[in-house]
């Protein structure tokens, strides 16, 4: 994971140290941070983040949808082959994602297959809200979702991720 920075100094920072400092805070979607760097100086973190949910509103559905499959699926593949980004570690392993029974596995497994096939993109989750048990609740019920519920709560979701870790990055 990044160094903490102050804000003040991720303001100086030209485009490619402002991007690269921020590359992780959204999984693998290192243009919403070069897309916001223009808007610097940012008066706060507050301020920052919503110019980055902004950026991801006005870029437009693909895009959106792109971002959304740049996570990596809850205790999927790259979880269990050690892929994940650093955050996604982190994350899934304070949710108690790492260590699960085969029951348990089986059963994301299965989650994941369905949710992919339904929504075209992985289910997507601020773990940090939940523990083990309300992650695989929240995955049943919002597997019910239509389409349109369901982009616009993972975006909410991917914000509320990002949220969190711009904290952890500007201290």
């Amino acid at each position: 994971m990044a160094t903490v920075l102050t804000l003040d100094e991720l303001n100086r920072l030209p485009l490619e140290g402002f991007t690269a400092a921020l590359a992780d805070i959204y999984e693998h979607s290192d243009w919403i941070p070069a897309s916001v760097h223009r808007l610097a100086p940012f008066a706060g973190v507050t301020a920052l983040a919503a110019a980055m949910v902004d950026a991801v509103r006005r870029a437009g559905r693909d895009a959106q949808l792109a971002l959304l499959r740049a996570h990596p699926e809850l205790a999927g593949k790259a979880a269990q082959a050690g892929t994940l980004t650093a955050h996604s570690t982190d994350e899934q392993r304070g949710a108690g994602l790492v260590n699960l029974s085969e029951a348990e596995r089986q059963r994301i497994a299965e989650l994941n297959r369905a949710y992919q096939a339904r929504f075209g993109f992985p289910f997507i989750i601020a773990v940090k809200n939940h523990d083990k048990a309300g992650i695989l609740a929240e995955f049943e019920r919002r597997s019910g979702n239509d389409p349109e519920t369901e982009l616009a709560t993972c975006l909410e979701q991917v914000h509320h991720i990002a949220r969190f870790r711009l904290d952890a990055l500007l201290g």
